[in-house]
C-alpha cells in the first residue's frame, strides 16, 4: 500500500481534487468466478457495499463465502472526487473509503450473513484506521441500498456493540449511510490476494462473535 502522511479527518468538497469524467481502467471479469465485474448483473442478484480497512483483504473475506456470491469488487466510495485514482484516495484528499462491492444471490446467502462477515472480519471501533493502516480510507462503513438493508445493518450494529462492550471494547465507529457513488478501483486491485497470495493483508477481527440471525435458506 502507498505511504503518505496519513490524514485522519475528512476533507471538504472544496478541498478535494477535481477528478475526471471517465473511470479508471478496471478488470472485465472476476478472477475467481469468471463473471462480469460490472452490472448489469443477472436477475435476482442484489448488491451490498462495505468498508472495513484495506480492500485487498476485505474483498477476500467475501469471495471466500463462496455459494451465493456472484462477484466481489474493490473500489472507492464516500468521497467527493469523481472517478478517483488510488493515489488520490490514499492521499486522504478525496474523502473516499476503500470499499468492497458484493453482488450476491439472496436466495442462497442472506444480507445478514454478509453483515456477520463484515463485523467479525475487522475491528469496527478504531475510527480512521484499521490496525497499522491509518487514514480516512480505512474507516469502517456500511453503505446501504435500501430501507431493508439499513434496518438490518442498524440492528446488527446494536447487537454487536453489546457483544463488544461485554469484552471491554470501546464504542463502534462504523458509519451507516445511504449508498454513495461507487467507483471501481484499478484492475490490479481486483481480487488482489487471489492473484498475489503472499500479498499484504492487515485485516484482523476482534475475536468477538456477532450474534445476529442468519436467514434460513
Amino acid at each position: 500500500m502507498l505511504s503518505f502522511r496519513k490524514r485522519i479527518s475528512l476533507p471538504t468538497a472544496a478541498e478535494a481534487p477535481p477528478g475526471r469524467p471517465d473511470s479508471v481502467l478496471t478488470a472485465g471479469t472476476h478472477f475467481i468466478t469468471g463473471h462480469g465485474l460490472r452490472p448489469p448483473f443477472p436477475q435476482g442478484i442484489e448488491t451490498a457495499l462495505f468498508g472495513m480497512g484495506c480492500f485487498w483483504g476485505a474483498e477476500r473475506k467475501f469471495w471466500e463465502l463462496g455459494d451465493g456470491i456472484h462477484v466481489t469488487a474493490a473500489g472507492y466510495a464516500g468521497g467527493h472526487t469523481p472517478n478517483p485514482t488510488y493515489e488520490e484516495v490514499c492521499s486522504g484528499a478525496t474523502g473516499h473509503n476503500e470499499v468492497v462491492l458484493v453482488a450476491f444471490d439472496p436466495a442462497r446467502i442472506s444480507y445478514e450473513a454478509l453483515l456477520k462477515t463484515f463485523w467479525e472480519s475487522h475491528d469496527p471501533t478504531q475510527g480512521m484506521r484499521q490496525g497499522n493502516d491509518v487514514g480516512t480510507q480505512y474507516r469502517s462503513a456500511i453503505y446501504v441500498d435500501n430501507a431493508a438493508q439499513r434496518t438490518a445493518a442498524e440492528a446488527s450494529k446494536a447487537v454487536f456493540a453489546k457483544a463488544l462492550a461485554a469484552r471491554g471494547f470501546p464504542a463502534i465507529t462504523t458509519e451507516i449511510l445511504d449508498r454513495p457513488e461507487f467507483y471501481y478501483a484499478e484492475a490490479y486491485h481486483q481480487q488482489y490476494l487471489a492473484q498475489n497470495p503472499r500479498g499484504y493483508c492487515g485485516l484482523g477481527g476482534t475475536g468477538v462473535s456477532c450474534p445476529i440471525g442468519i436467514s434460513p435458506s
